[in-house]
């Protein structure tokens, strides 16, 4: 590599050698010529993050709206990051009234439309999910349209009580009504994607998988010296970022999920792969961290996490205080005993948000940090785990959205407003010019 002009340098590929090509965060020192958005203008991210089951309602929704609204005892974990983030409440899927409880609400929760009842034949989730229409509108301006991502492989065949294919339960991201995206597991996989570096099943067998840096770090170097003192420490800070990460996939990565989780859903062990982290909480913490090295070296701006399949009989008894699956506690019969461990578990879904939202704030960006110029998505299929109703979804949307959402305040709309205006509002912040999504009506008002 000529080191003869700090130009020279791209911010998306900077450090490589024959085998590895490690992409750079924003960096002024570096900027001229090659800033990715508009002249000194960080671009939009958007993530959507989804959760399984619903939630328990009344201790989801706070009970006053506006900016003095007090958090309610599963959103209580937002505190430290309150005031970038919204609390939607009102929203509703009308096209999944019917059908199903479960598969008819997560197939087109990202579309909004109507899913085709079917047994595996002419699959259908009504429409292109919002994800993928922003990866399209913004194809060709990162390395990667977007990342979908998750925890449970695909499920297949069908569930003989509904009369739908388990199909649906496992994609929230299509490409086409008919296509959806296939998600990746695996966070080997994720990394390799992201920076360059290919290996071979094989030697992902033999766990004879190299670090990245030991390929860069000496290009690394020749770029640091050409670098402002502020800069250098970001470049310090991100290289320590990405090893971090490394460190943390080859450690999950090398336990059997039995010896982390004693009651481990038997089909978990049965399809768990190499690469694919034994702990669950582990596995969705790496992904996250993936999205926010994404984000940071603006390698895709569009990504979407399953914490976990619909129907997902994940046992949380991880969780003090819990000792069964979250889709049975889900079904609470207003037992008391069950509410409670439900509520936990909701609690902790919003503790994992509230973590990626604070990784996002860390991250300096321009004038502001990566999570104020993200739109970052988090919610559920249905409300109350109990009913499977599809109206007053939970829904959380963090950042600021390039300066363009209000953040810090509870929303309640009228029952039966449509989610889809909230996806047309973030489909105008990303510059898609469409006059309708999905059912909406108008774009929510959440600047």
């Amino acid at each position: 590599m000529s080191h003869s002009s700090p130009t020279r340098y791209t911010r998306r590929r900077f450090l490589r050698s024959a085998q590895a090509m490690l992409a750079l965060p924003f960096l002024p020192s570096l900027s001229r010529g090659t800033v990715h958005g508009a002249e000194g203008t960080p671009p939009l991210r958007n993530a959507f993050i989804y959760f399984p089951n619903g939630v328990w309602e009344r201790g989801w929704k706070p009970e006053q709206t506006g900016a003095d609204y007090q958090l309610s005892p599963s959103l209580e974990p937002l505190e430290a990051i309150r005031s970038k983030v919204l609390v939607l409440s009102g929203l509703d899927k009308k096209h999944s009234h019917g059908g199903d409880g479960h598969y008819a609400k997560t197939a087109n929760f990202l579309t909004g439309m109507p899913v085709a009842k079917t047994t595996g034949k002419d699959i259908s989730s009504g429409g292109i999910s919002v994800d993928q229409l922003i990866a399209q509108h913004l194809a060709g301006q990162t390395p990667l349209p977007s990342l979908e991502l998750g925890t449970e492989p695909v499920i297949s065949g069908v569930d003989s009580n509904v009369g739908y294919t388990r199909l649906y339960g496992s994609h929230i991201s299509w490409q086409t009504p008919s296509r959806p995206v296939a998600k990746e597991i695996n966070p080997r996989v994720v990394y390799e994607r992201l920076f360059g570096r290919k290996v071979t099943d094989d030697q992902r067998r033999a766990e004879s998988y190299r670090n990245l840096l030991d390929f860069v770090l000496d290009d690394a170097a020749a770029v640091r010296q050409r670098l402002g003192r502020d800069d250098q420490f970001k470049l310090d800070e991100y290289l320590d970022s990405v090893r971090a990460v490394e460190m943390q996939i080859e450690y999950a990565t090398r336990q059997d999920p039995r010896e982390w989780e004693p009651n481990v859903a038997p089909e978990v062990v049965a399809a768990h792969e190499p690469g694919v982290p034994g702990d669950f909480r582990e596995h969705i913490d790496i992904m996250l961290n993936l999205m926010v090295l994404a984000f940071q070296t603006d390698s895709t701006r569009v990504c979407s996490l399953m914490f976990a399949n619909d129907v997902s009989g994940r046992n949380f008894s991880f969780l003090e205080g819990v000792n069964n699956s979250h889709h049975e506690l889900s079904h609470h019969e207003n037992n008391e005993a069950k509410i409670q461990q439900y509520q936990l578990i909701n609690r902790w879904h919003t503790e994992v948000f509230a973590r990626f939202l604070e990784r996002l704030d860390q991250v300096q960006e321009g004038e502001g940090t990566l999570l104020d110029h993200s739109l970052v998505m988090f919610g559920s299929s249905i409300s109350d785990g109990n009913r499977h109703d599809p109206d007053n979804l939970p829904i959380l949307l963090g950042g600021g959205g390039g300066g363009t959402v209000a953040s810090g305040r509870h929303l309640a709309w009228d029952q039966q407003t449509p989610l889809c205006n909230l996806y047309l509002a973030l489909l105008r912040r990303n510059g898609v010019d469409v006059e309708r999504f999905g059912d909406s009506e108008e774009e929510l008002a959440i600047g």
